[in-house]
């Protein structure tokens, strides 16, 4: 067997790992986006629910500052790592598809009492 066979041949599977290790941290980098979107919804929906004290509801609002910024980051990180293209399809994905089904905010409300 030729050398330049043998090189093809091990440029092709390093390649073909190479894209799918990339494919698969890219998935990682688009569920963490997903979690993040998930919480920013949760934490506004309780920020904004009159059962909520105001020294929580300001808590509240810090916690959302903090998960925008981090969903922000997040998506800069994709563009960097992965390109621009796959940042805004992320993006546009993630908003389009992550919701709270009805009456689960309320399941998921954070307590203060016996939750540790």
């Amino acid at each position: 067997m030729s050398t330049q066979l043998l090189d093809a041949a091990s440029i092709g599977t390093a390649s073909r790992y190479f894209q799918e290790r990339q494919q698969n941290l890219l998935a990682a980098c688009i569920e963490d986006l997903a979690n993040l979107r998930f919480s920013i919804i949760l934490t506004a929906r309780w920020e904004a629910s009159a059962s909520e004290d105001l020294e929580r509801r300001s808590e509240l609002r810090s916690d959302l500052v903090e998960l925008r910024r981090k969903y922000s980051l997040k998506i800069d990180h994709i563009a960097m790592s992965f390109g621009i293209q796959s940042a805004m399809f992320a993006k546009e994905e993630v908003e389009r598809n992550t919701c709270v089904p009805l009456g689960m905010d309320y399941q998921l409300a954070p307590c203060e009492d016996d939750c540790e």
